[in-house]
């Protein structure tokens, strides 16, 4: 039979037994469905993988939204803890008719330790933030170490949010002398609230307009 096959010749395909004549037609069906697989059909499996990576995507944005749904509770709560310190916080600081009252409160603190103010000076201006303003206080303080220990202790008890930044403490014989910036916070009235919020606009307005 292989040598019957080795005598057919492919320019007399029509004269070929039936068995050969069947083999080639099975073959060329079968390269025409491959060629058309390659050149009609790429195009739909690349829409097929991009369906199923489209189907991952969805399916892990899904899982994400799930376990938020589940923790919606959990979430709401830690929420209306986190209002609730920071309306904590909110209270500790003083409006701007408090402030004179708190300058006071910080050197009757000094005093009533027994210190000496050689220097007690608010900055001129105040530092404006997103609903508060700071107050830097350049404060220079001589005294013994357990009455500047005291001093500090009295600080952090204030009703009133006080922090003493950049200390540089100086010995001279025993008499300490405390240099450091005491820094307060008060919360900003309707007034400048708003004139922050359209700062804050005109500024977003000026960065849309170059882009």
């Amino acid at each position: 039979m292989l040598d019957d096959i080795r005598r057919l010749n492919f320019r007399e395909v029509g004269s070929w037994p039936l068995l050969p004549r069947l083999v080639m037609l099975s073959a060329l069906f079968a390269a025409i469905v491959l060629a058309g697989a390659v050149l009609d059909w790429k195009d739909r499996y690349e829409e097929l993988d991009r369906s199923r990576q489209e189907e991952s995507t969805l399916k892990e944005q899904y899982a994400a939204k799930k376990a938020k749904a589940i923790n919606y509770d959990i979430y709401v709560q830690q929420l209306n803890e986190i209002e609730q310190s920071f309306g904590a916080l909110l209270k500790q600081l003083p409006n701007k008719a408090e402030m004179d009252a708190l300058l006071t409160d910080i050197n009757q603190a000094g005093l009533g330790r027994g210190l000496q103010f050689e220097l007690f000076k608010p900055a001129a201006q105040e530092r404006m933030a997103d609903f508060y303003a700071e107050l830097p206080i350049a404060v220079r303080i001589t005294g013994n170490y357990h009455d500047m220990g005291a001093f500090a202790s009295d600080i952090a008890q204030l009703p009133r949010i006080v922090t003493l930044n950049d200390v540089a403490i100086a010995n001279d014989k025993g008499v300490l002398t405390l240099d450091a910036v005491a820094k307060t916070f008060r919360y900003l009235d309707e007034d400048e609230l708003a004139k922050q919020r359209k700062a804050a606009k005109d500024a977003k307005d000026k960065e849309k307009a170059k882009k």
